[in-house]
C-alpha cells in the first residue's frame, strides 16, 4: 500500500498552484471540493484527526455564512433604495411645512403659517417684507401662550392694497423677559423635486432651495 504521509494536503497544493495574479478568495463550492479531495487522498494509517476535520468544517461554514451575509446586505440595500425612490415620488408636488423665514406666496388667497413661542408673551407680531427687503405689512397677534402659534396674512400691505405674488420674508417677534426677541417661523413650501442618495432624502423646495427631509415638520396634501 502506498503512503501519502509527508505530502502536502490538497488544500495546500491548491494554494501553491494558484497564479500570483489570480484571486486568493475561495468560494463555497471550491472549498467543499478540496475538502472532499483531501479526505479521499488521506493516509488510511494516519487518518485526519477529528479536531482538524472540525476546524476545516468550521472554515467552510464561515465562508458560506459570509456569502449569505453579503447576499442579505445587497438585498437590504436594494430594498432601501426602492423605498427611497417610492417615498420621493410621493412627495413631489406636495406642500410641506419647514423652519424658514421665507416663502413663495400666492397673495390671491390667505397665507397660513405658524411661529414657535418659547414662553407666554403679551405682544406677538409678524413683520412681512417683500423681495427687496421693504417692510410691507405686519400681522399683530397680541397676547399668546407658549407653543406653536398660527397666523394668517391676507396678502395686503399696510394700506390694504393687494400685493403681487412672489417671495416674502416673515420676521416673527415677541416681548418677554423685559425685551423683544425674534422667533422661529414654520412656513409652507411646495416640493418641486427630490434628490436621492446619502443618508436621507433632500427636498428641493420652490423659492427656497434644498432642505433635508428631517427638517420637515408637516407633509400636506
Amino acid at each position: 500500500m502506498s503512503s501519502v504521509s509527508g505530502v502536502s494536503s490538497a488544500l495546500d497544493q491548491y494554494q501553491i498552484k494558484q497564479e500570483p495574479k489570480q484571486s486568493k478568495e475561495l468560494g463555497k463550492n471550491e472549498f467543499l471540493n478540496l475538502l472532499v479531495t483531501q479526505l479521499n487522498n488521506q493516509n488510511p494509517l494516519e487518518p485526519q484527526g477529528n479536531g482538524e476535520f472540525i476546524a476545516q468544517l468550521a472554515q467552510f461554514s464561515q465562508v458560506e455564512g459570509i456569502e449569505k451575509l453579503n447576499a442579505s446586505m445587497s438585498s437590504l440595500l436594494s430594498g432601501y433604495q426602492s423605498s427611497q425612490a417610492l417615498q420621493a415620488s410621493s412627495l413631489v408636488g406636495r406642500k410641506v411645512i419647514v423652519p424658514t423665514d421665507k416663502a413663495v406666496v400666492d397673495t390671491s388667497e390667505s397665507f397660513k403659517a405658524s411661529l414657535v413661542l418659547p414662553t407666554s408673551s403679551s405682544n406677538v407680531y409678524v413683520n412681512v417684507y417683500d423681495k427687496a427687503g421693504t417692510a410691507v405689512s405686519r400681522v399683530n397677534l397680541g397676547e399668546q401662550a407658549a407653543g406653536n402659534v398660527s397666523f394668517i396674512w391676507d396678502g395686503k400691505n399696510a394700506s390694504g392694497n393687494l400685493l403681487p405674488p412672489g417671495t416674502y420674508k416673515f420676521e416673527a417677534q415677541a416681548s418677554y423677559d423685559g425685551e423683544t426677541k425674534g422667533l422661529y417661523t414654520l412656513l409652507p413650501a411646495n416640493v418641486d423635486s427630490v434628490t436621492l442618495g446619502g443618508s436621507e432624502l433632500t427636498l428641493n423646495l420652490a423659492g427656497l432651495g434644498s432642505v433635508p427631509l428631517s427638517q420637515v415638520q408637516v407633509i400636506g396634501q
